[in-house]
């Protein structure tokens, strides 16, 4: 804390900060603190923050609490303001003016600060749908221009027009510049609001009560709620003060590189601020290169990665993986201009693939599945099955139960760089890349520092165990966890056997030596995959600038790329769009049945049998299928996350021929039927 304060104080803002420990009582109530308090506390308390305030962001829909009135620049009839916020459908709000000056102007409750504001356009009228819309913000006298936007073909339904602001401002005003196809007069089905109120942010006392802290903050159970209350009061105001400061820190090039690593102790508090949210997304703006010129194509071969997927000991080249085949198609890095992955985040396909024997018109879709095969290949989803790339190995952790981990381990560090341009591409991007990596190597990724008791035991919990166990014992004990011939060598994650010091497989580790036996072997094995570390580094800093990384904590980067793991039918429900159908339809019905019978592995099969992802978030919509018969097939096209959906004769039908199509439908075999 010292040493951001000191940097907050180098940048002249030491004055602010001072004034508002003497004005705030908060704080100097947090000058007491319960014995054996430390700064992992406030970490703990951190993260529960962060944790709680954005799953309460997430799920709640402001308008009603926040918003006093709501004004228009004119109504048609039976079409006024107060459709605005009924939450109907079937309703909405229409303007009856001159083109130009259509306006909806929002009247906030006194300390609301907006953390997003939506229009819900009305998808069924192209003409009535605004083109241009600009916001303002302030007192109805002195309006600001806050943000103009442009709300293209695809966006329609809910458009978020304006995010993250910082103060109280008693009026928005939405005015509506001009309309899709040159229309006069617009149409919205709604507003919709994410706010708090700025003397709370999201904190209360009822926070902080057992029940809430559960098993996962084990650092705050015990802790009084009036305490912890305090100690958040004082992060909160904290925060604020970190906010106001750090556009200064973060650099907007990479001329810059490195900046923002004096506040890396911050890093927590910074998730709980407003400037996060919009500095990541900057950084990577400011970076980004053109579209490419020419999207490559490649020509893949699926049943020759499935042959060596099923048994990877006939081709220890690799050469039939679907990674080989993608690596070598790229010509990576071979070509002195490969690919450099900042594309704009509304490009969204890196290359389009060709499937040898199957029939696909690559356009997103196939894509999508030569991600989710490389990521399949790289870390296979089953513990069960042969590893068929030698980049990660299974951990120990796995191999003692079911945590599904690996660890670096080859050392072919051009195709390590290589993963790390991907991991930085799928950070840029909506696509995932699902690794399933250790917390030791997202760590290192992001550029944290890592501990042995801490970060290692994700890859070795026994041998942490272990070591810890060793140093305070008698000789017996010592013989008993490690064994008496004990030499001064490691078995290494991918069972290699190295020496700690020269001639270490000859020489005996004596009693008295145990805790320099002990520190040699953490070394070593917190160092063994450093050099496959820094490649897949290497390559991830090529497309990601290091600032960005110094703005996310290593679970975020690991969600950025990888995705949220859980996937619950109430979840997927959110995603999911139903279009054409009938009131009523049951087909629908039947459709969302059979889901709620689904495993968590039936819904990520599902989720990529549709997309071509298997982690969300991502928008599917569900159609008709335009046959009559009966208990068909679904089919789905991956390119435009779109399922089609058959008419069955009940629920139960319906769940076992979707569960069998998601389970074995491998191929893509339909694109070129006449």
């Amino acid at each position: 804390w010292e040493q951001v304060v000191d940097l907050t104080y180098s940048i002249h803002l030491g004055e602010k900060l001072r004034l508002i420990e003497q004005d705030d009582a908060a704080v100097q109530k947090f000058r007491s603190v319960p014995p054996g308090w430390s700064y992992e506390h406030d970490l703990e308390l951190g993260h529960f923050l962060y944790d709680h305030s954005e799953k309460e962001l997430q799920h709640r829909d402001c308008t009603k609490d926040h918003l006093s009135s709501i004004e228009v620049s004119s109504q048609a009839e039976n079409c006024g303001a107060a459709h605005l916020t009924d939450s109907q459908e079937d309703t909405y709000w229409e303007s009856n003016g001159l083109p130009g000056e259509h306006w909806v102007r929002l009247n906030m409750k006194k300390g609301v600060i907006i953390k997003k504001l939506w229009l819900v356009v009305d998808a069924r009228a192209d003409s009535y749908i605004p083109r241009r819309v600009a916001v303002y913000g302030g007192t109805p006298n002195n309006l600001q221009h806050l943000r103009t936007v442009l709300i293209n073909m695809q966006s329609y339904r809910a458009v978020c027009i304006l995010r993250d602001v910082k103060t109280y401002m008693p009026v928005l005003e939405i005015r509506i510049l001009t309309c899709q196809e040159h229309g006069n007069n617009v149409r919205l089905r709604g507003i919709k609001l994410k706010s708090f109120w700025e003397w709370d942010l999201i904190l209360n006392a009822d926070m902080f009560q057992p029940a809430r802290l559960v098993l996962r903050y084990p650092l705050l159970e015990g802790v009084d709620a009036d305490v912890l209350y305090r100690r958040a009061v004082l992060i909160q105001r904290f925060v604020q003060l970190l906010d106001s400061v750090l556009h200064y820190l973060i650099p907007c090039s990479e001329d810059g590189i490195g900046t923002f690593n004096a506040l890396r102790v911050s890093v927590c508090w910074v998730l709980l601020g407003w400037c996060q949210s919009a500095l990541t997304p900057h950084c990577l703006h400011s970076s980004e290169s053109g579209h490419p010129y020419n999207t490559p194509k490649l020509h893949i071969n699926r049943h020759l990665a499935r042959e060596h997927y099923a048994n990877p000991a006939l081709d220890p080249s690799c050469r039939k993986a679907i990674f080989t085949q993608l690596y070598e198609g790229l010509g990576c890095p071979k070509n002195n201009q490969p690919l450099d992955y900042r594309w704009p985040l509304t490009y969204n396909q890196w290359w389009t693939c060709e499937f040898i024997s199957e029939g696909i018109i690559d356009q997103g879709g196939g894509f999508r599945d030569s991600l989710s095969d490389i990521s399949e290949e790289l870390c296979p989803s089953s513990g069960d099955v042969p590893i068929p790339l030698p980049f990660f190995v299974r951990t120990s952790n796995q191999g003692n139960s079911s945590s599904n981990t690996r660890d670096p381990s080859c050392k072919d560090f051009p195709k390590y760089e290589w993963i790390g341009q991907l991991i930085g591409a799928a950070l840029r991007s909506k696509e995932f890349l699902i690794l399933a990596l250790p917390a030791l190597v997202w760590k290192q990724l992001a550029g944290e520092e890592v501990s042995w008791s801490k970060d290692f035991a994700t890859v070795d919990l026994e041998l942490v165990s272990r070591a810890a166990a060793g140093e305070p014992v008698c000789e017996q004990t010592i013989e008993f966890i490690f064994g008496r011939e004990l030499t001064y060598t490691a078995v290494l994650s991918d069972q290699r056997v190295v020496e700690l010091i020269p001639n270490g497989s000859s020489t005996v580790v004596h009693y008295e030596d145990r805790k320099e036996f002990i520190r040699l072997v953490q070394r070593a094995r917190l160092e063994e995959n450093k050099e496959q570390i820094a490649a897949m580094r290497a390559g991830l800093l090529c497309v990601v600038p290091q600032p960005v990384l110094d703005l996310l904590t290593w679970q975020q980067l690991e969600k950025k790329v990888c995705g949220d793991p859980e996937i619950t039918v109430t979840e997927l429900q959110r995603f999911i769009r139903f279009e054409s159908f009938p009131p009523d339809d049951p087909r629908v019905q039947n459709f969302l049945e059979a889901l709620n019978n689904f495993t968590s592995e039936d819904l990520r099969r599902f989720l990529k049998f549709v997309t071509g992802r298997s982690r969300l978030p991502v928008q599917i919509s569900v159609q008709p299928e335009s046959s009559d018969t009966l208990d068909r097939m679904p089919q789905a096209s991956t390119c435009f996350c779109t399922l089609y959906l058959p008419s069955y004769s009940s629920a139960k039908a319906c769940e076992e021929l979707l569960r069998y199509a998601v389970y074995n439908c491998m191929s893509i075999d339909t694109d070129r039927d006449t």
